[in-house]
């Protein structure tokens, strides 16, 4: 299934005008630990199947989902006969509007969808995979389109499930939520504006009006990752697109991208990325 394998780095071949690839997978193989910059979600159909996400193994029974996020190094370790769905999306399909990159927030960490983490996701997530292997067998534009508005309809449902979780946890009502999301929205529309500058804990409470302790603790909450977190992903993103500038050095990147150190930019990018930024320059630049 892996066509082109570059040390860990796999480079997708989406067909002819598409952005999304699916295999409906029946081979018997082991992958080595690989990534990419597509958003993987497998479901199987026969037989479990064993992915391994950095140093977590998930084992998938039939009709369970998989959510892998973009740049994710993971494994299929072991010989499993059956038959599973491997669906990637470009990342480049999935960013650049607000509103999608919102709900993309939840999917920043791998997600097992089942019956015990939510009965009615599961259900639609089972829904999504069987509709996309449906459509993409008619090969049309509004079947793409329709396979895309299934993607998108999924992704907002698990970032609403994420939300009435963070509700329930920190015990507000639909009011509090919504002053939430619009305070942490100008933060989020803050740090995309801001991010090639050093921000500061400070400037970030002011803006959304909340004391330091506050802002801190709720915004983990309602973005299932840290401020500094959120900044960092930001700055390494910018950094993709800089570094496929060959007019621009490492450093020039790592400060245009907001980095304070080179050692800093080096250390994050691989935390990330899973490899250093020179590394990913010459991964994208040799295809």
């Amino acid at each position: 299934m892996i066509k082109h394998l570059t040390g860990d780095f796999e480079t997708v071949e989406y067909d002819s005008k598409r952005s999304f690839l699916l295999h409906d997978n029946h081979e018997s193989e082991m992958y080595p630990f690989h990534w990419h910059e597509a958003l993987e979600i497998i479901m199987p159909l026969e037989n479990h199947y064993v992915v391994t996400v950095g140093d977590i193994e998930y084992d998938i029974p039939v009709n369970d989902v998989l959510i892998i996020p973009s740049g994710e190094l993971h494994k299929m370790p072991q010989l499993i006969p059956g038959r599973r769905l491997i669906f990637q999306c470009a990342s480049n399909a999935l960013s650049g509007v607000a509103a999608i990159e919102s709900i993309m927030r939840g999917v920043s960490q791998p997600l097992l969808i089942n019956r015990e983490f939510d009965k009615e996701l599961h259900s639609l997530a089972k829904k999504t995979l069987l509709d996309i292997l449906s459509l993409n067998s008619k090969r049309n534009e509004l079947a793409d389109v329709k396979i895309y508005i299934a993607l998108v309809n999924l992704l907002t449902a698990v970032r609403e499930q994420q939300l009435e979780k963070s509700r329930q946890l920190l015990e507000f009502d639909d009011i509090k939520l919504d002053e939430y999301s619009e305070k942490f929205d100008d933060v989020m529309k803050y740090i995309d504006a801001n991010y090639m500058y050093d921000i500061s804990l400070e400037r970030l409470a002011k803006v959304a009006g909340y004391s330091k302790y506050h802002f801190s603790r709720i915004f983990k909450q309602y973005n299932s990752m840290s401020y500094l977190q959120y900044i960092n992903a930001r700055r390494t993103k910018a950094a993709e697109h800089l570094l496929l500038d060959p007019n621009l050095s490492i450093t020039d990147v790592a400060m245009q991208a907001g980095f304070k150190s080179l050692t800093t930019f080096n250390r994050i990018f691989k935390e990330i990325k899973h490899c250093t930024p020179t590394d990913f320059k010459k991964l994208f630049l040799a295809h």
